[in-house]
Formats: structure tokens, sequence, C-alpha cells
């Protein structure tokens, strides 16, 4: 699970908000505009969505 998101962040892991993937990501899953998606706006949704993110996770590694 660690090595799916550490490959997720790959270039952003300090600042995961601006990664154009997980930006992309999260305008899919909840309509936020990916251009406009602040630190706030993006530790909001990681906190709300905490428990299908770690589904994701999870299924992601399984799959690799």
């Amino acid at each position: 699970m660690l090595r799916v998101l550490w490959r997720l962040t790959r270039g952003y892991r300090l600042r995961p908000w601006r990664s154009p993937y997980l930006r992309w990501r999260i305008e899919t899953y909840s309509g936020l505009h990916a251009e406009r998606i602040t630190f706030a706006q993006f530790w909001s949704f990681a906190w709300k969505e905490r428990r299908d993110l770690l589904r994701y996770l999870r299924w992601a590694a399984r799959m690799s």
C-alpha cells in the first residue's frame, strides 16, 4: 500500500496537493476543479474521504 502511495506522489512528495495526477483524480471523484485545488481543499478532501482512499490504495496494491 505504501509503495502505491509513494509511486502516486512521485515528484510531489512534499506537496501532494500540486500533483497533476492527484488533482485529476480528485476532480473526477469530487467535481472540484483541478486547477483550483488548494492545500486546505486537498487535506479536507483527504480527511473526509480517508476510508475510500485507503480502500483504493489497498486495491491498487493488490493490482500491482
